[in-house]
Formats: C-alpha cells, structure tokens, sequence
C-alpha cells in the first residue's frame, strides 16, 4: 500500500466515524423525544453499532501496520531528536541563568543588609562612647 492509499484509509475510517456519531445523535434525539419510534431507534442504534466496529476494524489494522513498520528509532533523515535534545538544553541553560540572576539579587540584598547593619552598630558605638566623654 502506497502513502496516498494509507491516507485514503485513514479518510475513510473519519467518515465512517462521523456517520456512527451521527447514528449515536439520532437515536438519542429519537430517545429524548416524548413519543418514541422503537423501530427509528433500533434502527439508528443498529446503524451506531455497525459504523462502530467498523471504525473499530480499520483502526486496528492501521495500528497493526504501523505496529509493523515502526522501529522506535527516530527516522534517519530526521532532525527532530537533535531540535529536541537542543531545544532542552537551551531551557535548561535560561533556567540556571535565571537561578543566577536569583542569587545574585539575594546576594545584593545580603551585603546591603550587612552594610546597615554595621552602620547601625558603628553609629550606636559612637555615639555610646560620645555621651560617655561627656
């Protein structure tokens, strides 16, 4: 099977999928209403339940040739691991920079509160000793 056939596939299995939920909306549309058609429903119940497993029987040979074909190794004409693996590292690098910047703000408040604190001491020193030479 070609790539245009897998997409045909996958084209029809949408279309059957929005046939059964259009089966599904109608038999519930038919169930809400006061007087009920048990045929309309049935009918519309058993068009769900066809649409459905058919959806069901498509997908799971998709999936089962997909299961075949892949190798779980990122195609090698591929750069998307590489765009990944660099496109982490790049947020890493702006979050230790971040965390930097973090530091060094809470460093820059540490020497400020130090320098008042030695002001505040160094003031009251001097003037303890000034009150006591007088």
């Amino acid at each position: 099977m070609t790539a245009i056939d897998k997409i045909q596939a996958l084209d029809h299995i949408e279309r059957e999928l929005i046939l059964c939920l259009q089966s599904a909306g109608a038999a519930l549309m038919e169930l809400s209403k006061e007087k009920t058609s048990q045929k309309a429903t049935e009918t519309n119940v058993n068009q769900f339940l066809k649409s459905l497993n058919n959806v069901e029987t498509k997908l799971s040979e998709q999936i089962n040739y997909l299961t075949q074909v892949s190798t779980g190794q990122p195609h090698e004409g591929s750069g998307y691991a590489s765009a990944k693996v660099l496109q982490m590292a790049w947020h890493r690098i702006q979050h230790v920079k971040s965390r930097i910047k973090d530091l060094e703000e809470c460093k820059m408040r540490y020497i400020q509160a130090n320098r008042m604190q030695s002001n505040r001491v160094g003031q009251n020193a001097s003037s303890s000793t000034a009150g006591v030479m007088l």
